[in-house]
């Protein structure tokens, strides 16, 4: 079952810039930076209140995010969705017909597994799911 939304995720091409945007902008700095090595991004977390931001950077220039942004440009590129059992959300969705791009979850930012929705399924959002690692 999806608790909440997670974080958003914003792509960025300058990642001490984006810092300093979103900490004038929300009025707190960035809690966490980490690089995913799995992913090619470095990310920065952003929290006010319940609601968090995840700004990604691309480390890699074939890196999905460096795709994303060759194409969309800087910009909204995900919603995290908190859930208790990402395995059996995974059965739940698979069920329901939508397509995954990874059916297995992977180590994500932040101490999380997560697994990502086909946009294709989801009105062109790429959704995420992501559950803390216990």
């Amino acid at each position: 079952m999806i608790n909440k939304i997670e974080h958003i995720g914003i792509a960025v091409k300058n990642m001490d810039d984006a810092n300093i945007l979103f900490e004038k902008l929300l009025g707190v700095p960035s809690y966490k930076t980490e690089i995913v090595e799995t992913e090619s991004v470095m990310t920065s977390f952003f929290q006010t209140g319940t609601n968090k931001i995840e700004l990604l950077m691309a480390t890699n220039p074939e890196s999905p995010i460096a795709k994303f942004l060759e194409k969309k440009g800087e910009g909204i590129h995900h919603i995290a969705f908190d859930v208790d059992d990402i395995f059996a959300e995974i059965e739940r969705l698979k069920k329901e017909g939508f397509v995954l791009i990874n059916d297995i979850p992977k180590k994500g930012a932040d101490n999380k597994l997560v697994v990502f929705l086909h946009p294709k399924n989801t009105n062109s959002v790429l959704v995420e799911l992501c559950q803390e690692i216990r």
